[in-house]
């Protein structure tokens, strides 16, 4: 994807989140990676997603240095993080989005800060999390952008990997997720069935059953899931 297409398509991606409520007010950021170690693309920090100017977002290097733009947001640290950590496991990834997604924020403060390496945010409720969406692991609060924050990311994708089901998805406790993929329509997807996913859990009582292993390896075989 050359600049000018990444720069509209971030701006048809904001536009598209903040129209259907999976954004507000500032909050939130996307990131395109571009071809060829170009850099990067990304939204400048406190920005509405809705009212995004192409000519205003920020180019970074490949070294996550600002050449123009607006200032980056300061979560260019996580997005980095995680695109070198998918690069190094051979998945290619040119596009993370972060949101502030209402009901993701809202389960992970139901956990407090009872949050260990292996938890993870929703457990395998219906087949298309599990195909679309996959393993999301839960990260302890840290300030936003902190390198904490970043290294928490890279350590449960580098796990996940080891274990034999890519990740594609994190949520980082009290702000929300980060949702990366190939391309920015497929990840704008991935984020879109995480939030409704943290929805039904949210709206569903009592809680409802995970997919049965059975079910799950029936996935596996027929769609290709990973989970």
């Amino acid at each position: 994807m050359k600049e000018h297409q990444a720069r509209e398509e971030i701006c048809r991606i904001g536009a598209s989140l903040f129209a259907r409520g999976y954004v507000h007010a500032s909050a939130g950021n996307i990131s395109i990676r571009l071809p060829d170690d170009a850099g990067f693309l990304i939204t400048p920090t406190d920005a509405c997603l809705g009212f995004l100017d192409p000519a205003q977002l920020a180019l970074l290097d490949a070294q996550g240095r600002q050449i123009s733009g607006e200032r980056a947001s300061k979560t260019i640290a996580v997005h980095r993080a995680i695109y070198q950590a998918n690069a190094r496991i051979g998945r290619e990834t040119h596009c993370v989005i972060h949101t502030h997604s209402t009901h993701c924020v809202a389960l992970s403060l139901a956990f407090g800060n009872d949050i260990r390496e292996d938890t993870e945010l929703l457990p395998p409720i219906t087949p298309y999390f599990v195909m679309k969406v996959g393993h999301v692991p839960l990260i302890p609060y840290h300030r936003p952008g902190a390198p904490e924050a970043a290294a928490a990311c890279v350590a449960r994708i580098e796990a996940h990997a080891r274990a034999g089901h890519p990740i594609q998805a994190v949520m980082l406790a009290r702000l929300g997720p980060n949702v990366w993929h190939g391309t920015p329509a497929v990840a704008m997807a991935t984020l879109e069935e995480l939030e409704e996913t943290a929805r039904l859990w949210l709206m569903t009582q009592p809680r409802p059953q995970a997919l049965s292993q059975d079910r799950i390896e029936e996935l596996r075989q027929h769609f290709g899931a990973q989970w």
